[in-house]
């Protein structure tokens, strides 16, 4: 014999969103795409070759990663001595996602890492990625994190702030505390 709260009769499973259900189809393709495309390469033009085209892919995105890092500290530090904010992006988030994407051994991560180098198509990327981010908080519904995202994003362009102090004009309800000799807080 169970007791406790009653189980419904169906269960409705929530809804997987298009990047849970199709993510790891895309990540076995571009895989057996990487493989096959290697195995191509090396028997096209050996496999030393392929080797070396993946440790020098390995040393040039390690090498990006570390300029776009020592360059988004000196920004930050640059504008912590002038009192501000640092310059918005500077493509180094995008200059590190193509030395990573260098790093990963593969020819089409190898591709796209230094398509992600290229300034035209950071711009272009980062413009996507705003636009992109900027709907999905505007169509975000209330109570969600998209929503306290945009609510955190609002601000008044005069940059004032209204300060004031809620009073109660009503009496006191039935549920509400006794308003009579309280304990002091601290001892």
């Amino acid at each position: 014999m169970t007791t406790g709260a009653q189980t419904p009769p169906y269960t409705t499973r929530p809804r997987r969103s298009r990047l849970s259900r199709y993510l790891p189809l895309g990540l076995a393709v571009w895989l057996v795409l990487e493989i096959w495309l290697l195995t191509v390469v090396a028997g096209a033009a050996g496999g030393m070759t392929v080797f070396l085209l993946l440790v020098a892919g390995f040393v040039a995105g390690a090498v990006v990663i570390k300029r776009a890092g020592r360059r988004a500290f000196q920004s930050l530090n640059e504008a912590i001595q002038r009192g501000g904010s640092p310059e918005r992006g500077g493509g180094n988030g995008l200059m590190m996602l193509g030395g990573l994407l260098l790093m990963i051994p593969g020819l089409v991560s190898d591709a796209l890492g230094l398509l992600l180098l290229l300034p035209p198509v950071q711009k272009a990327v980062s413009r996507l990625a705003e636009r992109t981010l900027d709907r999905r908080l505007r169509a975000a519904a209330p109570g969600t994190l998209g929503n306290a995202f945009q609510q955190a994003r609002m601000h008044r362009p005069d940059g004032k702030v209204v300060q004031g102090e809620v009073i109660r004009t009503d009496g006191p309800e039935a549920g509400d505390e006794p308003t009579g000799e309280r304990p002091p807080l601290t001892r």
